[in-house]
């Protein structure tokens, strides 16, 4: 079975890896992906081959719907003479209207019900796969029918951390005696993101000298920007992190974005999500259950109390059972379509 995986953003490539690993065991795997945020770094960390086809087309609106045929053209040229039998992404909204222009299965997961690029996307995929927390009605509302939509148990992260080693999880011996503070800055050039950029600032400049304090920056104009005089004393992470060396490091993490505060919170990281924009129901149901907690405004007052009186806890054994119930039921969605050529190659054999 040919095997299509379209990585466009960096949380594709944690949430797809060991999939991509178990499923290239028996089957042809093909990944495309676009230069954006730390999307290739991590590719090339976690030493998965791949192709750049096409390129990500900024914050702009105009030019995201400009670059939006352009890269679908460029797709389906460049997969027509391999032509896979399925097609899986998250969050990819190129991958589904290519796969129907090809009269190719495709599988489409989606955790953000404010992202746009769900419109087409839930329109010609085969299958809509959506975490249990995530309301229907809105998947609904977006285009998806009802028949085609699947919701998997748990949240997106679970996926991948359900076997998430428990000797990853404990704290690394250091000789600083500050505690480890990371923060992943807003995802800037996100269509659905409509909040406050650089807010971040005044609160890495007042902890930066009772905390180490390492910034996880999404693309270059973060990176530089974190990078000069003002913030002597930051870390800034140059390309991409393995998750296992923040998890270990990490005392206290705060999220702008999405992916990155839900696995710290997963795993049991004290989790701090300062998100501007309208929180998705799955950051909903981790505020419920004090996984995290969110706050638009931060001071390092409050940081460093927090860190006090907030220790780890174990990762959240529900989450990562029902992230394993999840894995299984992706892999044979996926695998379906081989399922039943097999079974129609045996009835015609007999």
């Amino acid at each position: 079975m040919k095997i299509w995986f379209e990585l466009t953003n960096s949380p594709h490539i944690n949430l797809f890896a060991g999939m991509i690993r178990d499923l290239a065991r028996e089957h042809e795997v093909m990944i495309t992906a676009r230069p954006l945020a730390n999307t290739l770094d991590l590719l090339r960390l976690e030493a998965l081959p791949f192709h750049v086809v096409g390129r990500h087309y900024g914050a702009s609106l105009a030019n995201k719907l400009y670059g939006y045929p352009v890269r679908v053209w460029q797709l389906r040229r460049f997969l027509q003479p391999w032509r896979p039998d399925v097609a899986v992404s998250q969050s990819s909204f190129h991958s589904p209207l290519v796969a129907a222009l090809m009269g190719v299965r495709s599988i489409y997961l989606n955790d953000n019900e404010h992202a746009a690029g769900n419109l087409p996307s839930f329109l010609f995929a085969s299958k809509v796969m959506v975490p249990e927390y995530l309301d229907r009605k809105k998947v609904r509302r977006q285009g998806a029918r009802d028949s085609k939509i699947v919701q998997y148990p748990g949240v997106k992260e679970g996926i991948y951390l359900w076997n998430f080693p428990v000797e990853w999880i404990a704290p690394e011996r250091r000789e600083d005696p500050r505690p480890s503070v990371y923060l992943r800055p807003e995802p800037r050039t996100a269509q659905y993101y409509k909040g406050a950029q650089n807010f971040l600032d005044d609160l890495l400049l007042g902890l930066r000298n009772a905390a180490r304090v390492t910034i996880l920056p999404r693309d270059k104009v973060q990176a530089e920007h974190y990078s000069t005089e003002n913030f002597a004393g930051v870390h800034v992470v140059q390309g991409a992190l393995d998750l296992k060396r923040i998890v270990r490091d990490c005392d206290l993490f705060i999220g702008a974005g999405g992916t990155m505060t839900r696995e710290m919170a997963v795993l049991g990281i004290p989790t701090i999500s300062v998100y501007q924009a309208q929180l998705l129901d799955v950051d909903r149901y981790l505020l419920e259950k004090g996984r995290l907690i969110h706050r638009t405004h931060l001071d390092a007052s409050f940081v460093l109390n927090y860190l006090a009186s907030t220790p780890r806890r174990p990762p959240s054994q529900d989450l990562q059972k029902k992230g394993r119930q999840a894995y299984e039921l992706i892999k044979a969605s996926i695998l379906a379509g081989s399922v039943a050529d097999t079974a129609n190659e045996n009835t015609r054999a007999v």
